[in-house]
């Protein structure tokens, strides 16, 4: 299997967990932005990763992707078989994509304005030096009417709805080991990754590592949740991945 990637898409890292959930091996391609999204194109049809190859099949979508390996890998299951614990798996998975995903992406946007290592981190592992460089060192007061304009997309109620689901999500790992009965579901995973957003995991390699959104990141009422997104992180122990390709 080959897996088309952005290192750091949130959505990326949902497929990464699922592979490894699943004790599946599986080769990287690191997806350049621009030329690299029209080869995918050609391949997939769209530009938007994951994209996953397996044999003859070419799977797009961190949901299709999972499905389709849930499907021909069943065991160990990440969808309940009992209708009502499936049907809330798939649930918070979905929200986890969707309203989770638009707000931990933001503040993650708006971190990136006022911190330079962060700026610089995230662009992709081919970026020229000099590009990488030149990004970190952008002005403050460019920077800041960039985060201005980004305030607008983030504003005070959603940041007060992210902490509050934040906050919530906290007092349900803390209650247990997994978000929905006492196995290990897609949700569980869906959620964890859209947290590498907002502080990042070891994986993340360095600088990233353990960087990210500041008051949340090292906010100590929500330590329980990063806890809980490491540990199930660290439990997976993924298989190693072959070096990136083109």
């Amino acid at each position: 299997m080959q897996l088309h990637q952005f290192r750091h898409s949130a959505f990326c890292e949902k497929v990464r967990l699922v592979l490894a959930a699943k004790g599946l091996s599986y080769d990287v391609v690191e997806v350049m932005p621009g030329v690299g999204q029209l080869e995918l194109f050609r391949l997939s049809g769209q530009r938007q990763v994951p994209v996953l190859v397996d044999g003859g099949e070419v799977v797009a979508d961190s949901t299709a992707i999972a499905l389709h390996l849930e499907r021909l890998h069943p065991e160990p299951a990440l969808l309940p078989q009992d209708p009502a614990q499936r049907a809330r798996v798939l649930l918070l998975e979905d929200w986890a994509d969707t309203a989770l995903a638009c707000r931990c992406r933001q503040a993650l946007l708006q971190a990136a304005t006022a911190d330079s290592v962060l700026r610089a981190a995230l662009l992709p592992e081919a970026t020229p030096a000099l590009l990488r460089q030149l990004v970190g060192s952008l002005p403050g007061g460019l920077m800041a009417g960039l985060g201005d304009a980004m305030e607008g997309l983030l504003g005070s109620r959603d940041q007060d709805l992210l902490q509050a689901q934040l906050e919530q999500l906290t007092v349900l790992v803390t209650a247990g080991p997994y978000l929905v009965g006492d196995q290990l579901s897609l949700a569980d995973l869906a959620v964890a990754a859209q947290l590498s957003l907002l502080r990042f995991p070891a994986g993340s390699g360095a600088p990233l590592a353990g960087r990210g959104v500041s008051g949340i990141a090292d906010n100590p009422l929500l330590e329980p949740l990063f806890s809980w997104r490491d540990h199930l992180v660290a439990r997976l122990a993924p298989p190693a991945e072959a070096p990136a390709a083109g």
